[in-house]
């Protein structure tokens, strides 16, 4: 995963002749690491694909900030490997199923047979406004 550098967020109001209150934060920064990312060593960003789970907030082409520390509980949103395939969904665990948070898709049942894996759970979504930065090719899909 790569580590976002420091933002520095420079503060001055174009005042002369007194010190602007704001001074003492002109040096301060910004780390979108600590603001986005609770266990940098065990966190990686992936990109949603399709519309399965926009009543959660999560839309095509988001990124999604994905933490494998956290402990996936019943009705976690999770990034998953199923049958070879990354998806993003709501987890039961209780009935052992895969959820949208979209009513045109239906709740994708785990059987035994499958191979199932949760990858992480999702701490938070990034809504990309203006798509010109490459992300890859690690997409969430729905």
């Amino acid at each position: 995963m790569s580590i976002y550098p420091l933002i520095p967020f420079p503060a001055h109001a174009g005042i002369t002749g007194f010190e602007s209150p704001a001074a003492q934060y002109a040096k301060a920064g910004l780390s979108l690491d600590e603001l986005l990312i609770l266990h940098p060593s065990t966190t990686w960003i992936g990109v949603a694909k399709g519309d399965s789970m926009i009543g959660e907030g999560i839309f095509d082409g988001d990124l999604l900030i994905v933490d494998r520390d956290i402990i996936a509980e019943n009705n976690s949103v999770i990034v998953a490997r199923l049958n070879g395939e990354f998806v993003c969904k709501i987890l039961d665990k209780n009935r052992r199923m895969l959820l949208s948070s979209n009513e045109k898709y239906q709740a994708v049942p785990i059987h035994e047979y499958d191979e199932f894996s949760v990858e992480g759970v999702v701490i938070r979504s990034i809504r990309m406004l203006h798509k010109t930065v490459a992300v890859g090719h690690w997409q969430c899909t729905p």
